[in-house]
């Protein structure tokens, strides 16, 4: 089954160094622009979301970095389009209800905490700066991802020094349905 694979920026997007650019430029995958990356509102992150997604019926995985797991998190509660996304992969979500939250975010709260649609891997680290290893493990619990711990990794970004990083593209592979598992 051919799949789509696309990017899911965070806030302030992912820059040339990134592991989500490097994929881009590996492996084809699509970012998903948004209009405003400095102030992101969350309902028009989610409709740019449904718009990629009803552009092409290809069915995709998501990949989804930091702002972009929020973002997953809330469009799957909200959209009739989930049953063209067949897995995500979820990189260091933040803590959008933390109190040391920047005001450019305090419209992603409350933190959407439905069971996910289809099926997840939340990837995280142990010192993330923006998001404890508790409140990081409780979300994934809440979304039914299973939980992949990096160790003290950072944010998970180009400063963790993740390169290329194929050890996540294995984890992103191992979400691929199988042939027997197609419907």
């Amino acid at each position: 089954m051919t799949l789509r694979v696309l990017i899911l920026p965070g806030w302030l997007d992912s820059g040339p160094d990134h592991w989500q650019s490097r994929w881009e430029a590996l492996y084809g995958d699509t970012r998903v622009e948004q209009a405003d990356w400095e102030w992101p509102r969350r309902g028009d992150w989610m409709a740019r979301l449904d718009e990629v997604l009803r552009t092409e019926p290809t069915p995709a995985l998501l990949v989804a970095h930091s702002l972009g797991c929020q973002l997953v998190a809330a469009w799957a509660a909200h959209s009739r389009l989930t049953d063209r996304v067949r897995g995500a992969l979820l990189v260091a979500p933040p803590d959008t209800e933390h109190d040391g939250t920047p005001p450019q975010l305090h419209n992603w709260r409350p933190i959407v905490r439905e069971r996910l649609p289809f099926p997840a891997t939340a990837v995280i680290s142990t010192d993330d700066p923006y998001c404890s290893t508790e409140r990081a493990a409780e979300m994934a619990q809440q979304w039914g991802a299973q939980l992949v711990s990096l160790g003290p990794r950072g944010h998970l970004n180009h400063q963790s020094g993740l390169g290329d990083w194929p050890e996540g593209r294995a984890l992103l592979d191992a979400l691929r349905p199988t042939p027997s598992s197609v419907s």
